[in-house]
């Protein structure tokens, strides 16, 4: 789809933009260049390519799980700003 086939005030319009008639022009002109550029991305031989979701490998960067002592229980309490029979305090956010 070229540009002027595009109705530019119909895309402003769902991106809730006011656009004067000399914006209006450029943006047509600008999304006229991107649609062309997609059009020569279609040219591109992709028929060796396998698809995929990510252009890099995903690699999972945490650390590997580690059986380790936790932080004793009265330590953990003691920076709380509130604690009652060996709990953490927390106000009440539900109405």
């Amino acid at each position: 789809m070229s540009a002027p086939q595009m109705d530019i005030r119909y895309v402003a319009h769902l991106a809730r933009l006011a656009l004067t008639p000399e914006e209006e022009a450029r943006f047509g002109a600008q999304l006229g260049g991107v649609l062309e550029y997609f059009e020569k991305l279609k040219q591109a031989d992709v028929s060796g390519v396998e698809p995929m979701a990510h252009t890099m490998p995903l690699v999972n960067v945490t650390r590997p799980d580690q059986v380790q002592p936790s932080l004793p229980h009265a330590e953990a309490l003691r920076n709380a700003p509130a604690a009652a029979n060996g709990l953490f305090s927390v106000p009440k956010i539900v109405e």
